[in-house]
């Protein structure tokens, strides 16, 4: 139903910023909260960052609060996270994912990943 692909990962020294895009399409107007996750290697996946579908509320990670920015443009049907202060710890592969329900929140539909890097 809906399709995801992210975009805007690399390699990027400590303190810089990058800025990871996700793109949807197919049935996007049934798309409720987008979120981003990540997978960093020994690692279960965590949230990184979560937003409603107006862009009204937000949900950050302990790890990334302060740091980074969710929002999303519903005409463009995209998800964006502008990562700033990036920490080595940062790296990881991150991963958009979709939620149709609304409340109780269900990641059904999620994006390939992109790589993260951050070198000290």
């Amino acid at each position: 139903q809906v399709q995801l692909v992210e975009s805007g990962g690399g390699l990027v020294q400590a303190g810089g910023s990058l800025r990871l895009s996700c793109a949807a399409s197919g049935r996007t107007s049934s798309i409720y909260t987008l979120a981003w996750f990540r997978q960093a290697p020994g690692k279960e996946r965590a949230v990184v960052a979560a937003i409603s579908r107006s862009g009204s509320v937000t949900y950050y990670g302990d790890s990334v609060k302060e740091r980074f920015i969710i929002s999303r443009d519903n005409a463009k049907n995209t998800v964006y996270l502008q990562m700033n202060s990036l920490k080595p710890e940062d790296t990881a592969v991150y991963y958009c994912a979709s939620d149709l329900s609304g409340s109780p929140i269900k990641y059904e539909y999620w994006g390939p990943g992109t790589q993260v890097t951050v070198s000290s």
